[in-house]
């Protein structure tokens, strides 16, 4: 990133990184004076420099407008928004940010790049009905900031009717951008799960194919909606929907197993044996292979059965002659009689492995005991309307995703930017009071109105943002509620009560006025820094005095690559500045925002010259700036 860049406060500019990249890999593919030669790169594409011949490829309308739109930078931040966060000491990484989500991914870039285990989304379905999101970054300073919700009047949206000949484009526009952000927040072993109709399916598979890799692509989960019914379906009654499941990178995911159910874990308990004590009861399994497995010589061998009889298999078996032996003088073979009394040879699967340790099953591609009513009967239960928001995804349904996408012993980010009224937030909270996970969310949620004549609105919630907030307001208040209840049974238990909460933050304009400053074109970076420092002296310091401090340090070290869960403690040491300490999981840094930084400062700092410090350039003179330079090398960052 430029000096120019840094000091405009923008989030991270992936196209000049991109090409900062492919220069830095291949530089005979730039001209002297540093720019891309297409001709150059032609040569690699096309060695016979002929015309480009027909070839696969997903294109539509609008398309490389979205991948510019998806790598240019944001100047937008995150406020913290105290008085609607719920037990914000308990919140520990979970967030919920009102705001629209393009930019919002942007902001969480530098700070939460490849952190994130599993993303879950819900997209607007493209039915015709729906609103897209409308990513019109070409208006003035003015309707940029109403349109991406920073005003009270929230955001414009549009619908996208069938009659618009770029029906389907408008839609992939809009997922594509905020998909290709996405896949860069993911950790190499992160994954992606988006539900999604018939109604773009097809076009998503093959978007997916190009932003994660037809190679990444796992599986497509079918979810089995609703019991039945169809009475107004005029061909075949439609029960299905699908969910897309991408890695980012395949070959670091592990083998993904669920925990089993209480009633899966009941079979095991029908059928007991010597090895019972220890491995739990067992399920059995035929040993003889139900098709042909090729030309396998070796699975083919007798048995012999409890008469004595040899029994050879009609096909083959599935384990070779000494695994079976093994097997049998452990007593993991078992024999049972058909009606006619022939017998037939099975495995015998045990609940425990012989570590003891609960057997896990393999994760199914289909959901069919979950349903939408369930999504809606929540909602019932949680606002006593279920107006309040229309076909909500049901936690558990959510649950059943975010077991196969995440582990429970470990703090993964869960991140939803397509939230609506928050069932993944719920889901994360409910899961770790289930397991004792430790599992983090981030929700973003567009302030979308709701209609005046709505039973939201008629209840009070203006936005569907707040519908967001207020519904894990009051999960966390029945959690807090059955906790208190448990206390008496805690106090005997080493168990702690289950304490959890989330920060609310806001999408917004910059909190440094220099974020409208627009570099002259006609005048080198060198004009450009001279003039940027200028408009700072003359519009910012005056200004940053009068904002909130939790503000400028978030947006500071937001932008600087930190988490907003940080850690701030002042800093011993320091006798004339105000310094603190920041740390948040992944790295740490010292930061001072005080307009003015003293020479006792500079020498104070001496004992941490191996640590990161942050400060604001005004605080420094010429002086300053070549001796902190000197001191720290890359490790000052001054804005």
């Amino acid at each position: 990133m430029s000096e120019l860049d840094k000091k405009l406060m923008q989030t991270p500019d992936l196209n000049k990184e991109r090409l900062e990249k492919l220069k830095s890999l291949f530089p005979d593919l730039f001209t002297a004076e540093g720019n891309l030669n297409p001709d150059e790169l032609k040569k690699i594409v096309d060695p016979d420099l002929v015309k480009e011949t027909e070839r696969f490829e997903f294109k539509w309308f609008g398309k490389s407008e979205a991948k510019r739109t998806a790598f240019t930078p944001s100047k937008a931040t995150l406020l913290y928004d105290e008085e609607r966060s719920v037990n914000p000491e308990y919140a520990d990484g979970n967030m919920i940010i009102e705001g629209e989500n393009l930019e919002t991914l942007k902001c969480l870039l530098a700070g939460y790049r490849e952190r994130v285990k599993c993303i879950y989304i819900d997209p607007p379905y493209n039915t015709g009905k729906d609103f897209v999101y409308s990513d019109k970054w070409d208006e003035n300073k003015e309707d940029y900031w109403d349109h991406i919700g920073v005003t009270e009047d929230g955001v414009k949206v549009d619908t996208n009717l069938e009659t618009s000949g770029r029906y389907h484009s408008n839609w992939l526009n809009m997922i594509y951008s905020r998909l290709l952000l996405a896949r860069q927040l993911l950790r190499e072993d992160g994954v992606i799960l988006i539900s999604i109709d018939d109604n773009e399916v097809h076009h998503l598979r093959k978007l997916c194919n190009e932003v994660f890799g037809d190679d990444n692509f796992i599986d497509c989960i079918v979810w089995k909606k609703r019991y039945g019914g169809g009475a107004k379906e005029k061909h075949l009654v439609t029960l299905h929907e699908y969910i897309l499941f991408y890695a980012k990178d395949i070959t670091k995911i592990n083998p993904i197993f669920i925990a089993n159910s209480e009633e899966a874990i009941d079979r095991y308990y029908k059928l007991k044996d010597e090895n019972s004590e220890t491995r739990g009861g067992y399920r059995t399994h035929p040993l003889e292979a139900t098709k042909s497995m090729g030309d396998r010589p070796n699975l083919i061998f007798p048995i012999t059965d409890p008469d004595g009889t040899e029994v050879f298999p009609k096909r083959q078996w599935l384990w070779g002659k000494d695994r079976v032996e093994t097997a049998l003088a452990k007593g993991e073979i078992a024999f049972l009689k058909d009606k006619e009394g022939n017998w037939s040879i099975h495995t015998k699967q045990y609940l425990r492995d012989e570590q003891g340790n609960v057997r896990q099953s393999k994760a199914f591609s289909i959901i069919e005991d979950v349903f939408t009513q369930h999504g809606t009967n929540e909602v019932i239960e949680i606002f006593g309307n279920a107006q309040i928001f229309s076909f909500p995804k049901p936690t558990s349904f959510i649950s059943k995703l975010l077991s196969i996408g995440t582990e429970e012993n470990e703090s993964h980010i869960v991140l939803d930017f397509f939230a609506g009224c928050g069932t993944t937030a719920q889901s994360v909270l409910e899961l770790n009071e289930k397991d004792g996970g430790n599992r983090k969310f981030i929700l973003v949620q567009i302030p979308e109105l709701t209609d005046e004549t709505s039973e939201a609105y008629k209840a009070g919630y203006k936005k569907i943002s707040e519908i967001t907030i207020e519904r894990n307001k009051r999960v966390i208040q029945k959690i807090e509620k059955e906790e208190a209840e448990k206390q008496p049974s805690l106090l005997d238990s080493d168990k702690k009560p289950f304490k959890t909460g989330f920060k609310v933050y806001k999408l917004a304009k910059s909190n440094f006025p220099r974020v409208d400053f627009a570099p002259d074109p006609a005048k080198t970076e060198e004009g450009n820094l001279a003039l940027l420092d200028k408009y700072i002296d003359e519009k910012e310091a005056m200004f940053l005095s009068m904002v909130d401090e939790k503000n400028i340090f978030d947006e500071a070290l937001l932008k600087n690559g930190f988490m907003l869960n940080y850690l701030k403690v002042k800093a011993d040491g320091f006798s004339k500045n105000k310094v603190f300490q920041i740390k948040d999981g992944f790295k740490e840094c010292l930061i001072c925002m005080d307009m003015n930084l003293s020479k006792e400062t500079l020498k104070e700092l001496e004992q941490f010259k191996d640590k990161i410090f942050i400060c604001l350039e005004r605080a420094l003179d010429t002086t300053m700036k070549w001796n902190l330079k000197h001191l720290l090398g890359d490790k000052l960052i001054a804005f």
